[in-house]
């Protein structure tokens, strides 16, 4: 069902709710996320596909969804960044008045993901709320770790039963109002990968604006955990990609994050943490005195691709 002309498209209805999903070169899992959007039980009103990687296009399994769709590539590779500002841009132009976010490797883990964030959003005032996202391979545990202060949480039991405020996976299943976006903005370009959802996230706390997790819904990713290297027996931990072009964004984008207002104060425990991975636990002086220059590199705004 998707659209080509934006003449004829008829208006949404009030309380619309636009799906925003950012691909590239993944079709098959794509296809996988769009069959659960479609069988939500309060189905979207309107779907934006963004697609970084038209060399190898996905229209025709965007085509085949049974909601009605609105198909972008991008002949330029966005990122995850500048695809979901592409995206959301877009919702709120068709009126949105929620938007609801996904990746293209999960998706929602049953038909009552979209209904229920609506129904915590109404019910607790909420700006912006997210599911709680789950290893697709293992549901009972947590796709990516949380850490509160020294802890550590893997598994979904140890969340609780119902809610927690201020914490979201913010582009895995999370919807926000079009009136948060209006205050939050869209991710930063520049990032391009890695680190746009924490400096979103950075911006919805100093907003002040109520948002949180829902634990009665849930989102399915794959495992996350890999990246987060334990040291000190578990009370810290460090994020060492195993990708070196995961880890120039990773390390460039969390310096210009460490800068921002808001995170500043983790600067100094971030040299400490990070000197303790690279020179007590890897034994490696020379990935540490890259970790340091891809951080300066964020701190300075030097935002050059790999």
């Amino acid at each position: 069902m998707s659209e080509e002309s934006s003449a004829v498209r008829p208006p949404l209805p009030k309380g619309a709710v636009v799906a925003v999903i950012v691909t590239r070169h993944r079709r098959e899992l794509l296809a996988d996320g769009l069959k659960m959007i479609a069988a939500q039980s309060r189905v979207p009103d309107h779907l934006v596909v963004v697609d970084n990687g038209p060399d190898r296009p996905a229209e025709d399994v965007v085509a085949d969804c049974a909601v009605p769709t609105t198909y972008l590539p991008s002949h330029r590779n966005l990122g995850g960044a500048g695809g979901f500002a592409l995206g959301m841009l877009h919702a709120l132009a068709l009126g949105a008045e929620w938007v609801w976010l996904a990746d293209d490797d999960g998706h929602p883990a049953d038909e009552n993901v979209l209904a229920v964030l609506l129904a915590e959003a109404e019910r607790r005032g909420l700006a912006a709320v997210s599911p709680m996202v789950v290893n697709i391979d293992q549901p009972d545990r947590l796709a990516f770790p949380l850490r509160r202060g020294l802890n550590w949480k893997r598994n979904v039991t140890e969340l609780g039963s119902d809610f927690r405020a201020g914490i979201a996976s913010l582009f895995n299943g999370a919807l926000f109002r079009a009136s948060t976006l209006d205050v939050v903005g869209v991710p930063d370009y520049r990032l391009f990968v890695r680190g746009d959802e924490v400096e979103i996230h950075r911006r919805l706390v100093r907003s002040g604006l109520p948002f949180g997790t829902s634990l009665r819904a849930a989102y399915v990713h794959p495992d996350g955990s890999d990246e987060f290297k334990p040291m000190l027996g578990g009370r810290f931990h460090a994020q060492d990609p195993e990708n070196e072009v995961k880890r120039y964004y990773t390390y460039r984008n969390r310096g210009y994050l460490l800068s921002q207002p808001g995170m500043r104060k983790l600067g100094l425990l971030e040299v400490v943490r990070f000197g303790l991975y690279f020179l007590g636990v890897r034994r490696d002086p020379k990935a540490f005195l890259q970790w340091l220059r891809l951080v300066r590199l964020g701190q300075r705004e030097h935002f050059f691709r790999r």
